[in-house]
Parts: C-alpha cells; structure tokens; sequence
C-alpha cells in the first residue's frame, strides 16, 4: 500500500483551513453608513472618509500623506508621473516580481530595466542595481517580497549616490517595519495594493504614501483627471490625468480592515516563528528565506522557501509540491516567473517605441536577459505559503509540517 496520497495512500489534511479574506461586524457596519449615505462614489475628491483612511493608513506606515487609488498596479504608474519619469527614461525593477513592476515603467513609456534578486530573500540585489545604473537611469522600484524586506539601507544609499527616486513596492508587506520605520516611507514613494489577495484588501484598490508634499499634490490630481483644486493645487502647471480614485464602498471596507490588520499582523508573526522553527527541526533541505534582524516587524504575505532537491532524492521541486497538494497543503511553485519570461508581459515596441532602442522590434525579448537567480528561483527552488495557513491554530502548522515529512520521507514513490 503506498503512503503517499497522489498514489492513493490517507492525506494527512483533510480539513479545511481558515478562509480568507476575513471579515465581521466592523466591515458591515462601515458599508452600511456608506450605503446609507448615498455617497458611493469617490467624487467630490477626496471624500471625508477617504481623507480619513488616507491620513490613519500613512501614519500607520509612518508617512505624511496617503493617496487612495483604483489599484496597486495604477499606485506605481501614479507615482512615476508624479516624480516626473519621461519617455525613454529608465526605471530599475528586480527581474522576480509580478508584472505591474515592470509593466507601470512600460505604460508611461519609459523603460523597464530588469535586474537580479538576492539568493537569500529573492529581493533586488543591490549589487545588480547599481551595475545597471546609465546615464538614462531615472528611478528605482526594489520590492519587498514575500515576507521579506529588500535591503533599502544599500538601495538608499546608492540611489542617493546616482540621484535616483525611489518607489517601494509594498504590495506584499502591510504593516512591515525596516529597523522600526514602515515600509513604504523610506523611499521617496510607497504602493501598496489591496486586491483581494492582499493582507488588507477591499476586493481591488489601492495607495500611495509619501512625505513629499508636492509628490503628494501630483499623485492626487493625477487619480483625479487632472483636477487642481484644494488641498492639491500647490503645484505649478496642469497634468494630464485618469480616474482612479477609489469608492467609498471600498474604503469603507478598508477601514475595517486597517483595524484588523495589527493584530493579524502579531498573529501570522507566531504562526511563522513557531512554523519556521518546527520545520527547521523536522525538514532539511526546505528552508525559510529572508532572515534579517533590520526586519523589526515582519507582514507575512507569502512565507517563502527554498528547495534543495538534494534532499528529497532528486525530485523536482514540481512534484514534490504536487504530492503536498494531494496531502491537503496547496503550495505554490512558480507564483512569480521572471517578468521578462512572462506571457503575459507582452510589451511591444509598436505600442510602447520607447522600448526599441534597448530590447528591438516588436515583442520585449527575454533572450537578450539572463538574471540567473530569479530564473533558478522561480522554476526550481521557491515554495510559496500563503498567510491564510498562519491565521489559524498550531495544530494547522503541524499538520503542513507532518505533510511536508511525510512527502520526504516516501519520496522514493514519486521517483
């Protein structure tokens, strides 16, 4: 009789785990005064209840001004605009991330520069951003990944030498703190996003924060077609903008979820310290990513791991997670391939002409690429763990665990 239960043996987990997104009382309560007002939309902008998610989700980052927007992908393309990014300037992006780095430089015009991510949290490798730096290099936008937090102490300091502006990608890390200061407010911009995927999500959405006031102004009339009037009409000169502010039905879910989300943050906290430590204690040859005590407060989108087949017979990292599936542990493999592999970055120099010069005709070629890290990440090494199997009890924890051992333990079966 096999043990394994791709092959027909007993899963270990048979039992759901917690749902996600959560909600209660909070949300309905938010969404009924909302509805209950009439006031849906997102116009007259900003509303009272926008200004007052804004101003509690950037002081909780530790940021001046926060700017509510339609989604984290339109964050980042707001605030290249907003810092002044041209056609044919070059904007720096880590080669493992999800398209909307790389495809906002591309929807401005300027140029996506892809470069390779550190071995031991698969964020930008600092080395790899500055031997990218030209004299076209305009900003850079290092991401924080998983669980983990790019090293913006070096990022900072380069970008600094090259007098480049930086926007943090935050799209996985809600609530994180670099040596006790949000991320987000390190750089000259933070995007968050809260699709429904997201530590904090209203379903789609998202925001910007800055210091900045002028950035600040620029990323609010942007979101809002181009309109100057009070508190954004500080600035000199109109923009040509879009409509991507955020309705009042999802901010108010937002602001449920803001209150929400530090004591989630504490509990998926001692979810992974007690996961990584049992696993540890278990496992060899799966190991988390991304230890670094500058990391003062960790938001756990992803725990990401790193496969070494050595341990497991030889079998491809594919496999193995195909039998933890069919253990009741669903695990991601390839969450993110390298963008410039990805289909669904079809940028074309016909469309976008400003990608000619340094990637030719027509589709954007990974051929002329090669960020060896990123590649070895995504299609042999990364395991991906979503925060949902942290928001419930130990007992869920030792069961992934158990599952894990076991698909080691009979490997041999999937040989």
């Amino acid at each position: 009789m096999p043990a394994l239960a791709i092959f027909g043996g007993t899963p270990v987990r048979q039992k759901p785990f917690p749902a996600w997104p959560e909600f209660d009382e909070r949300e309905k309560e938010y969404l009924l005064d909302v509805l209950e007002s009439r006031e849906w939309g997102g116009y007259p902008y900003p509303t009272k209840l926008t200004e007052e998610f804004q101003k509690k989700f950037a002081e909780y980052h530790d940021a001046r001004f926060g700017i509510a927007c339609a989604n984290g992908s339109v964050s980042l393309e707001t605030a290249l605009r907003a810092c002044g990014i041209k056609a044919g300037d070059e904007v720096i992006v880590p080669a493992l991330t999800w398209i909307a780095t790389a495809a906002a430089p591309v929807h401005v015009n300027a140029v996506p520069v892809f470069v390779d991510v550190d071995e031991h949290n698969y964020c930008m490798d600092p080395d790899a951003l500055e031997s990218a730096i030209t004299d076209r290099t305009k900003a850079v936008i290092p991401v924080h990944l998983g669980c983990s937090v790019a090293d913006m102490d070096r990022i900072l300091e380069i970008a600094a030498k090259h007098g480049l502006v930086v926007i943090e990608d935050c799209a996985h890390a809600h609530g994180a703190k670099w040596r006790w200061k949000g991320v987000g407010s390190w750089g000259d911009f933070g995007s968050f996003s809260f699709q429904s995927s997201k530590l904090m999500t209203s379903g789609e959405g998202g925001i910007i924060i800055t210091s900045n006031e002028e950035y600040a102004q620029r990323c609010m009339s942007l979101i809002n077609c181009g309109r100057k009037m009070p508190p954004y009409d500080g600035f000199e000169g109109f923009m040509l903008g879009w409509n991507n502010r955020l309705s009042n039905l999802q901010v108010a879910i937002l602001m449920a979820q803001l209150e929400r989300l530090p004591g989630n943050t504490l509990k998926r906290a001692e979810m992974f310290g007690y996961f990584k430590d049992l696993l540890h204690k278990e496992c060899a040859g799966l190991t988390v990513v991304g230890d670094d005590p500058r990391i003062t407060t960790r938001a756990i989108y992803h725990v990401v791991m790193k496969y070494d087949e050595k341990f497991f017979k030889g079998v491809h990292r594919d496999r193995f997670l195909e039998a933890l599936r069919a253990e009741g542990i669903d695990f991601d493999g390839a969450f993110y391939v390298p963008v410039y592999q990805s289909p669904l970055f079809n940028a074309r120099s016909d469309e976008w002409p400003m990608l000619k010069e340094r990637y030719g005709e027509g589709v954007l070629q990974c051929s002329s690429i090669k960020c060896e890290v990123a590649e070895r990440a995504a299609y042999h090494e990364t395991v991906w763990m979503h925060y949902p199997y942290l928001m419930g009890t130990r007992k869920d924890v030792e069961d992934i665990v158990e599952a894990i051992v076991k698909v080691q333990k009979h490997c041999e079966e999937l040989l």
